[in-house]
C-alpha cells in the first residue's frame, strides 16, 4: 500500500490538490493490479484547520506519526502561512523523506518553505516563476537548479507553481505508476483541453469495470 500525506495548514490552497487527491483516493482510473493508496491528512496539531477556500479540515494525524519508506509520498501545498515556524517540523520531516528515498511534491508557496530549508540548492525545481523563491526565501541558493515550466519532476522531488496543478497530478500519478501510460495521457490531454475525444478516449483504456 503506497500511503500519501497531506500537510493541512490554515489558508491552505486547497483547490491545487483537488486533481491529485481525488483521484488518488477514488482509484477511478488506476490500472488493473494497481497498489492502494491511503491518504492522511496530516499537521504539526490535531486542532482543526481551515483552508483558503473556507473549508474545515481535522487532521487524521500528527507530524510523529508520519512513517517514513519508499512507498510513501508527502504533499505540500500552498498557503499563506508557511512563515509560521511551527511548520519547521514538516519541512524537517520532507528532509528526510528525499534522504531515504522517499517523495516529496510542493506546490506554490511550499516550494519557498523548502527553499528556505536548502532542499532546492542542487536540484532541479519550480516556483511561482524566475525571481519568486528569492523574494520570499532570503536563504535560497538554487537559481542555477531552477527551470521555468509549471511542474518539474527530478527522481522523488516533484515541484510546480501555483498554476501548474494538473501537470504537477500527472507528473505524481507517473511517478506511482498507478494509471496505464495511454489511460494518464488522456487524463490529462482532456482536463487541460476539454475535448470530447480525449474522454472517450480516456473510457477506451480503462479495464470493463468502469465501462
Amino acid at each position: 500500500m503506497i500511503t500519501v500525506y497531506v500537510y493541512v495548514l490554515d489558508t491552505l490552497a486547497d483547490w491545487e490538490l483537488g486533481y491529485v487527491t481525488s483521484e488518488l483516493n477514488s482509484g477511478r482510473f488506476f490500472k488493473k493490479g494497481a497498489q492502494c493508496v491511503k491518504i492522511q491528512t496530516v499537521s504539526y496539531s490535531k486542532e482543526p484547520i481551515n483552508t483558503m477556500g473556507g473549508l474545515t479540515i481535522v487532521p487524521d494525524c500528527l507530524i510523529d506519526d508520519i512513517v517514513v519508506s519508499e512507498s510513501s509520498m508527502l504533499l505540500l501545498a500552498g498557503a499563506d502561512t508557511w512563515n509560521d515556524s511551527k511548520h519547521g517540523a514538516i519541512i524537517e520531516k520532507a528532509s528526510e523523506f528525499l534522504s531515504l528515498g522517499a517523495t516529496v511534491c510542493a506546490i506554490c508557496g511550499a516550494t519557498t518553505a523548502l527553499a528556505n530549508f536548502g532542499l532546492l540548492d542542487k536540484r532541479p525545481h519550480t516556483s511561482n516563476g524566475p525571481g519568486f523563491l528569492e523574494m520570499f526565501s532570503p536563504c535560497y541558493k538554487g537559481q542555477g537548479f531552477y527551470i521555468d515550466k509549471p511542474s518539474v519532476a527530478d527522481n522523488n522531488l516533484i515541484t510546480a507553481s501555483c498554476t501548474g496543478a494538473l501537470l504537477w497530478t500527472k507528473q505524481i500519478i507517473e511517478h506511482l505508476g498507478v494509471f496505464q501510460s495511454n489511460t494518464l495521457e488522456s487524463w490529462y490531454e482532456y482536463f487541460s483541453t476539454g475535448e470530447p475525444k480525449h474522454f472517450f478516449a480516456l473510457m477506451q483504456t480503462l479495464p470493463s469495470r468502469h465501462l
